[in-house]
């Protein structure tokens, strides 16, 4: 096994027996980015930063027992602000932006933190507005199985850095389903936390009642490593849940009642009738069922469930996502946040002129909706009303965790189509989120994980709902699949490239 394919935990563990170091290791995927520019995986990179960074890691390391995670690379999406590299969020607007402090979940992974080396930013869709990581300013990100298809958005760059081989790990971020997408199109895992399990603190902004940090990795163990160290309180957020820190690898290798072993003897799976109707693709549905037939062999029971108002999800969260989002992004004028234009009349005129260069289509078309429904005389018809039915949505997954411990199902309808395919059709591209969107709406943990191949040899994920606070749940489940299958094994065309 070369050191690009390896997990998090293996890389750790090398580092901490110096067969490498971490400075090695950074020179490797530094080389490994630098080599794959078709991907357009990276936005951003600071490789003198990267290597005072990797530096300090093997100081450390040099020094005895470190925190696990200490000298192993890492990327993030360029919605969290960083000191040393530049800030994004994948719009015109921001261009050149350099924070002048670092997000929670970037200094709590950093070298002052975790330990772990940044290695740059990734791409993504503009302000997180996307399911293709097509919206971004730094143009469309490439899917490493099939560089003509697109990654998932909008953490496409963190996905195919993981899916490429590019980084052992990144951060990702998802307000409708953007860690989950991704992960299942590029083959990799990812989990979302319950909402305020991780701080939101210097992660700009799209909606803020849905937006949630998580990470993206090959394995579930390396998410929950991971998470172990991104959740936590922080009073710098005011989202943030006040909980004791929690060892999310505290069940993995145990059965569902605690002993050693993988047997999910015990474990009920709701399966919702909703996620296997005709929408669904026979390519995706065959995998997601094989992947349900494995857990029934390690012991699972699988019950019907049913979330009546899974199609009412997309509309809900197109009046809600857009609504917060008309207001986060008012600070983007030119004259507190955000690039001002070059050449205009007067100051209203440098605001139309600021925004109208800085925002891409698909940011004004939601910025349109969001103000549109929180308008005089439309509040009560579009707003309102979908918090109720937010609500109603929410109150269904908990009639479902009645009779189950956790719900199963597909991430997306289909496997990664073309490029360029939807951007005329925005709807078609909403429609993608069909199976994501209820989870975030409710606040809920869920996950995705590689479960085999679709269509044109296309990556397939299986998502994992679960109830608050849930997590080390669903990475107890994800853990033991994993050990009993190799999905989460296959290599990209990409990450077979290079044997470094």
């Amino acid at each position: 096994m070369t050191w690009h394919t390896k997990t998090i935990k293996e890389l750790a563990t090398s580092l901490q027996a110096k067969e490498i170091s971490s400075q090695e290791l950074a020179t490797l995927f530094l080389n490994r980015i630098s080599s794959v520019p078709e991907l357009n995986a990276f936005v951003d990179l600071n490789e003198e930063q990267t290597m005072r960074e990797a530096k300090f890691a093997d100081e450390q390391l040099a020094k005895g027992s470190q925190p696990l995670l200490m000298g192993v690379p890492v990327a993030h999406k360029d919605v969290f602000v960083t000191k040393h590299w530049k800030t994004t969020a994948g719009s015109k607007i921001l261009t050149n932006y350099i924070s002048p402090f670092d997000a929670h979940v970037v200094a709590e992974l950093g070298t002052n933190g975790a330990g772990m080396v940044c290695l740059g930013k990734v791409n993504m869709d503009e302000f997180a507005m996307g399911s293709t990581n097509e919206s971004s300013y730094a143009g469309a990100a490439k899917n490493p199985w099939n560089i003509d298809r697109v990654p998932g958005g909008s953490s496409g760059g963190s996905a195919i850095a993981v899916a490429a081989g590019l980084s052992p790990a990144a951060t990702g971020t998802d307000t409708g389903g953007s860690i989950r997408q991704p992960a299942s199109l590029c083959g990799i895992t990812g989990i979302k936390p319950t909402y305020g399990k991780v701080s939101r603190f210097g992660m700009i902004a799209y909606a803020s009642s849905l937006d949630q940090a998580g990470p993206m990795a090959k394995t579930a163990e390396d998410c929950a490593i991971m998470l172990n160290v991104m959740a936590g309180h922080d009073a710098k957020d005011s989202t943030s849940l006040d909980k004791a820190k929690e060892d999310y690898t505290k069940n993995l290798g145990k059965t569902w009642t605690g002993e050693a072993g993988l047997s999910l003897k015990g474990l009920r799976v709701g399966l919702p009738k909703e996620y296997f109707g005709d929408g669904l693709s026979s390519d995706v549905r065959k995998a997601v069922e094989s992947a349900i037939e494995q857990f029934k062999k390690m012991g699972a029971e699988c019950v019907p469930v049913t979330l009546p108002k899974t199609e009412l999800s997309i509309p809900v969260y197109y009046v809600i996502a857009p609504a917060e989002a008309s207001s986060n992004l008012s600070r983007f004028d030119g004259v507190r946040y955000g690039r001002r234009a070059e050449k205009y009349d007067d100051l209203l005129d440098m605001y139309k002129r600021s925004r109208s260069e800085g925002f891409g289509a698909e940011v004004k078309r939601r910025i349109m909706i969001g103000t549109y429904v929180l308008s005089h005389g439309y509040y009560d018809a579009y707003y309102l009303k979908a918090q109720r039915i937010r609500r109603i949505i929410a109150q269904d997954f908990q009639n479902a965790f009645e009779s189950c411990d956790i719900i199963a199902g597909p991430v997306a309808p289909t496997v990664a189509g073309k490029v360029g395919e939807k951007v005329s059709d925005p709807t078609q591209m909403y429609l993608e989120d069909i199976y994501t969107l209820s989870p975030n709406l409710a606040g809920l943990p869920a996950m995705s994980m590689p479960c085999g191949f679709g269509d044109n040899e296309m990556p397939v994920g299986i998502q994992l709902i679960g109830n608050y606070f849930a997590e080390a749940k669903l990475l107890q489940v994800a853990h033991a699949y994993q050990l009993e299958t190799d999905w989460h094994k296959a290599q990209s065309p990409f990450a077979k490239k290079g044997g470094l």
